[in-house]
């Protein structure tokens, strides 16, 4: 008589303490999606006040930024399974930093006319790049292609129309929707490789306080404001170009 086959048991997750917090970063990631309808709801007010708009935003890199690290420290993978919090950080990342952004610069006329000429083709290849499933080369520390950073091109382009006109913002545009499908790669700030991770973090936390400096006066911001925040986009890029450089395998494929 055959001895039959006991059900599997699933492998435990951890106490229950460790699995609450493990889906306490769920909902911490998830949290997001609230900042996004907040800037939001005043991008579609008659007269959008685009320093409350960034203002959420902002909020939402803040979690974004830290909700990794929490998920990795919670093991999130292993203790909270039933939710796959890479697909919540897409989701709410998609929202925040490309599609409300990308909807203030239309709402406030920031490109020539007709913009969603160049608004659709950062949509589509944004959303290309959020489905790429080679997109974020954790173990290396980059992104394979411009990871879809609009909100900073969003904030930029408000002093640089009003300063330099619609063209200059449009070429901006255009320049980063091809990079944004092209196989560069760009440094993944949390996972930057050793030892340009704590200059990395470190700047960017000194250049979120220059940009939350310069939101009062937004989108007029002091001259010498604007100029001292451009060292560390331009430090990023060029070190993000100079380690894609240096240590890209034979090949990359998209």
């Amino acid at each position: 008589m055959p001895v039959p086959i006991q059900p599997s048991h699933e492998p435990p997750h951890g106490t229950p303490a460790q699995r609450r917090r493990a889906y306490a970063v769920h909902l911490y990631t998830a949290s997001g999606v609230a900042f996004a309808f907040l800037a939001a709801t005043e991008i579609c007010r008659e007269t959008p006040d685009p320093r409350l708009a960034f203002l959420w935003l902002a909020v939402a890199v803040v979690v974004d930024a830290t909700d990794g690290p929490l998920a990795r420290a919670c093991d999130v993978k292993f203790r909270a399974p039933r939710f796959d919090g890479r697909k919540i950080d897409d989701i709410v990342d998609y929202l925040t930093f490309t599609f409300l952004p990308l909807l203030l610069v239309w709402r406030l006329d920031w490109l020539p006319a007709p913009a969603i000429v160049w608004i659709i083709p950062a949509l589509l290849a944004s959303i290309l790049g959020f489905a790429n499933t080679k997109a974020k080369q954790e173990e290396a520390g980059f992104f394979l292609g411009f990871p879809s950073y609009w909100n900073i091109y969003a904030f930029y382009a408000g002093p640089l129309y009003l300063q330099l006109g619609p063209w200059v913002p449009a070429m901006i545009l255009a320049l980063l929707t091809l990079l944004t499908i092209l196989p560069i790669r760009f440094l993944y700030p949390n996972l930057t490789p050793h030892p340009w991770r704590i200059p990395i973090l470190a700047g960017a936390a000194l250049w979120l306080v220059l940009l939350l400096a310069m939101l009062p006066a937004y989108p007029h911001p002091p001259r010498w404001l604007l100029w001292l925040s451009l060292p560390y986009p331009l430090f990023y890029l060029l070190l993000s170009l100079h380690l894609d450089r240096t240590t890209r395998p034979k090949k990359i494929s998209q």
